[in-house]
């Protein structure tokens, strides 16, 4: 029990969160001690923007795929105790929190001292009132952002969430700008210079240039294409896409009200069976939660909201590997399918579910069976649910397989990496607290 929480609390998400934080953290009190409590504001709000800008771009689609890419470019001649540690890349999440909590740090001590700074201004100067209010406005929207991204408040409440990250989030931006400027105008009355040679010196200036455009890039890629449903059960849906070929190992958000709600969904490449070429790419939608179950209720097709560009996911770093089990319960085998066209890695595949060609179709099931001849599609209808790391434990073991990759919920994924990773075998799944 002790180990289980020991895994729990220390998974490599939150040991990147504590590094970046800690790294910070030192870098505060030094630079605080240093200075007796009163650092440059300037020194400040530059390693407070430079959190800022890391935790953006932690979000960019382009950034996270060159991430990617380079964590998983290395041969399988490389040692597996390093492989496996590079392929945990998945956990970038850590990065984004870390950095970003760790700039709402920066920009208290920032806030405090531009309004010590304006309290002992004797002149008044109106842009030392201005900075120093948008200043204190930023960090009211940014412990919003932080707030409502707590782990149970975020499970709990995550359309609130979304909704309080994407509007606090463009409040800062806006108001982020607006700060930047005033801020420059002090500095240009101290220097005795141009309001333009500050912002053009000012790393401020370029980390938030940097952090706009990577905010703009997501949504000047909005699209609306039309979607073409198969119903393939009163349980799930496989919606079909047209507007663009996608290759394996990609996921997209979706929506129907593209202010307030995303939902993301890993995307399989439908590929023509004569010519073989990928024609365009399908999405598998189960019943989990009113959206969902709105989207199976839709036979007809229809046009759905399409935000920013394809993201690999957990399964890209599956390349790593020479042989690897994929474990997946219910709908989680449609994020499987994109490994299975991509055909690169050899695999053994568990497949716990009820009803299976009732349920997702015979297309799918015969796509599961081609890829793994022998794998085990289990019918929790007939046979109960099964003792899923007894029985990943002995496909590892006849495959010799190098890792384990599951696509389920929570609790089972939690289970079956566990269960692995105590029997020493590398085991991946996907990141609830994101």
């Amino acid at each position: 029990m002790n180990s289980h929480r020991q895994y729990q609390f220390a998974s490599t998400y939150r040991k990147i969160f504590t590094l970046i934080f800690a790294v910070n953290l030192a870098v505060f009190v030094g630079l605080t001690a240093a200075f007796l409590g009163a650092p440059d504001s300037r020194t400040v709000g530059s390693a407070a923007s430079a959190n800022l800008l890391t935790c953006i771009l932690f979000r960019q689609e382009e950034f996270v795929n060159l991430v990617y890419e380079l964590f998983t470019c290395v041969p399988h001649s490389w040692p597996l105790s390093i492989r496996k540690r590079l392929a945990k890349v998945f956990h970038y999440g850590g990065c984004h929190s870390g950095a970003g909590t760790a700039a709402v740090v920066w920009y208290l001590l920032y806030s405090a001292l531009v309004t010590k700074d304006f309290i002992n201004d004797r002149s008044v100067h109106t842009d030392l009132l201005v900075n120093m209010i948008t200043s204190w406005i930023l960090v009211g929207m940014f412990s919003i952002i932080l707030a409502s991204a707590y782990p149970d408040i975020r499970r709990k409440f995550h359309d609130h969430f979304e909704c309080f990250h994407r509007f606090s989030g463009w409040t800062a931006l806006t108001t982020f700008w607006l700060h930047n400027i005033f801020s420059a105008r002090v500095t240009s009355r101290e220097w005795n210079t141009s309001l333009q040679h500050v912002l053009l010196v000012s790393p401020n200036f370029w980390f938030i240039c940097i952090t706009t455009i990577c905010t703009l890039l997501s949504w000047i890629r909005l699209r609306h294409p039309t979607v073409y449903p198969e119903r393939l059960s009163d349980h799930a849906t496989r919606l079909h896409f047209t507007f663009r070929r996608l290759q394996p190992f990609y996921g997209i958000k979706l929506s129907d009200k593209p202010l307030t709600e995303w939902h993301a969904f890993a995307t399989i490449p439908n590929v023509d069976s004569e010519s073989g070429e990928i024609s365009g790419f399908s999405v598998v939608v189960s019943n989990a939660g009113d959206w969902t179950k709105e989207q199976i209720s839709k036979p007809n097709e229809r046009r759905l909201w399409v935000r920013g560009a394809p993201l690999h996911g957990l399964l890209y770093t599956s390349r790593l590997f020479k042989c690897i089990v994929v474990v997946a319960t219910g709908s989680g085998i449609g994020p499987c399918l994109s490994l299975i066209v991509a055909d690169i890695t050899p695999r053994r595949i568990l497949w716990s579910t009820r009803d299976p060609e009732t349920t997702y179709g015979p297309g799918i099931v015969d796509a599961v069976k081609k890829s793994d001849p022998n794998a085990v599609i289990w019918n929790t209808s007939k046979k109960g649910y099964p003792d899923i790391v007894q029985e990943t434990y002995k496909l590892v073991f006849e495959s010799s397989a190098e890792a384990v990759f599951v696509i389920s919920n929570p609790k089972v994924t939690e289970k079956v990496v566990f269960g692995m990773q105590t029997r020493e075998i590398p085991a991946y799944g996907a990141i609830f607290d994101s």
